[in-house]
C-alpha cells in the first residue's frame, strides 16, 4: 500500500474542524503520522490566519477514491466551495504525495506543487518526515526546509495536541 500525505488547513472554526478532520482520518484510515500545528497568515488573500499541519498513513484506496474521500470530510465539516478558491474555509484537505508517483493521476497532479511553494506545507512535512526525498526534485524535505526563504512566509509552531 502506498505512503500518503495530506495537507489540512483550517481558517475557520479552526481548533473544531481540525480536530475532526483527524477523527475522521483515523476512522478511515488508521494509525496516523500527525505533524505539529502551525498558524500562518492567509496567503494569497484576505481572511483570518491558517492553522495547518500534514497527516501520513498507508492507504489502499486510489488516487480518485482518496480525493473524494477527502472532499467528503471537507463537506462534512461545514466546507463551501465557491467562485473565490482563497475564501476563507473550515478545512482545506490535499493531498500532497501518493508513495513515489509523478504525473497526472485520475486527472490530479503529483506531488502537489505546493510542498515546494508554501511554507505551511512544507514545514510540518519536513518535521514528520525529515529524510523522505520530493519525488521530483529529489531532494529530502529537510533540505528544502533549509533553503526555503522562510522569513517570506513566518510560521509559528503551536501548542495543539489531538487525543
Amino acid at each position: 500500500m502506498p505512503w500518503v500525505w495530506i495537507s489540512l488547513g483550517s481558517n475557520l472554526e479552526r481548533e473544531a474542524s481540525l480536530r475532526g478532520a483527524v477523527r475522521r482520518l483515523r476512522s478511515g484510515a488508521g494509525d496516523l503520522v500527525l505533524s505539529s500545528v502551525y498558524e500562518s497568515a492567509a496567503v494569497g488573500a484576505a481572511g483570518p490566519p491558517f492553522y495547518n499541519l500534514v497527516a501520513g498513513f498507508e492507504t489502499d484506496l486510489g488516487v480518485a477514491a482518496l480525493n473524494a474521500w477527502l472532499r467528503d470530510i471537507e463537506t462534512a465539516f461545514g466546507r463551501e466551495r465557491g467562485a473565490d478558491k482563497n475564501a476563507p474555509r473550515t478545512l482545506d484537505l490535499d493531498l500532497l504525495t501518493y508513495g513515489d508517483r509523478v504525473g497526472v493521476i485520475d486527472g490530479y497532479v503529483l506531488p502537489r506543487d505546493d510542498i515546494l511553494q508554501y511554507a505551511f506545507v512544507l514545514a510540518p512535512l519536513a518535521e514528520v518526515a525529515p529524510n523522505q526525498r520530493h519525488p521530483l526534485d529529489g531532494r529530502s524535505y529537510a533540505m528544502l526546509w533549509d533553503a526555503f526563504p522562510q522569513a517570506e512566509q513566518p510560521l509559528a509552531r503551536l501548542p495543539f495536541r489531538f487525543d
